[in-house]
């Protein structure tokens, strides 16, 4: 067999479509992973992002009102801590983007960031994303942050903050579950199925199943308890951080509980 044709049947496989990739081939995925917003990828933003879709996506308005008083502010002082201080965290959760619930479904009172893990993870993403500094425990605008908060700039604001959220934040510091990035990586394959699957309501089970058929080492990183099995601790750990949390907060999803 010629070099020619061994290389053309690689191309072949690795273009062929897997089953336990839901009918994605080897490439996509690999792209999907590696390089999840490239022309590559199998994922793109929407054509179609206009204002008012924009409006609606809590997460997003966070991260956009907490840059307006960053900017309006000129500096802001963090606690000892690292935190937002009362006046900016209070500011900030008036707006009602995604409160805090509390067992008996009403409004929890915030006393602090740790409070509020949404917030908390707003102000991490725009530092991480490079649309603030933070200079001797005090935050302030970058270029950067200034020029997408100019209202042509929004959808890219937009793309910035998604993208800086789901591959540079760790959704793993926002829980007890192991610090491997379990729903994390890979999260390009969960909005895969929700393209796919998306226009019948499921339980996050059936997508935890088709994730971790995709990614079965993720089973490796729960151990047996009293209370519960890896295979249950995996699927609520993936729920929390995949649907309850990023999917919920970008508002591509609804869910019952």
């Amino acid at each position: 067999m010629k070099k020619s044709d061994i290389d053309a049947s690689i191309i072949l496989q690795n273009n062929k479509p897997i089953d336990d990739f839901c009918g994605l081939s080897s490439n996509e995925m690999h792209h999907l992973l590696y390089d999840t917003f490239g022309e590559d990828s199998p994922l793109h933003f929407r054509k179609d992002i206009n204002n008012s879709t924009l409006d609606n996506i809590p997460m997003f308005r966070i991260a956009e009102e907490f840059l307006k008083i960053v900017q309006r502010d000129k500096q802001i002082t963090l606690t000892k801590k690292g935190a937002l201080q009362r006046t900016v965290l209070y500011e900030l959760y008036d707006h009602n983007f995604i409160p805090v619930n509390s067992s008996d479904g009403g409004i929890s009172k915030i006393t602090n960031e740790t409070d509020w893990k949404a917030g908390k993870s707003a102000r991490i993403t725009v530092e991480l994303a490079g649309l603030v500094k933070n200079s001797a425990n005090k935050l302030s605008i970058t270029k950067k942050g200034i020029k997408l908060l100019l209202p042509e700039n929004r959808l890219q604001l937009f793309k910035t903050v998604f993208e800086a959220f789901t591959t540079k934040f760790s959704f793993s510091y926002l829980d007890l579950y192991t610090r491997q990035p379990v729903g994390q990586l890979g999260f390009g394959f969960t909005l895969y199925l929700l393209e796919k699957f998306g226009d019948e309501k499921h339980s996050s089970i059936f997508y935890g199943d088709k994730y971790l058929k995709a990614f079965p080492h993720n089973i490796e990183f729960f151990k047996v308890y009293d209370f519960s099995s890896p295979y249950m601790l995996f699927n609520s750990c993936y729920f929390i951080r995949t649907f309850e949390r990023f999917l919920d907060w970008f508002g591509i999803i609804n869910f019952e509980q």
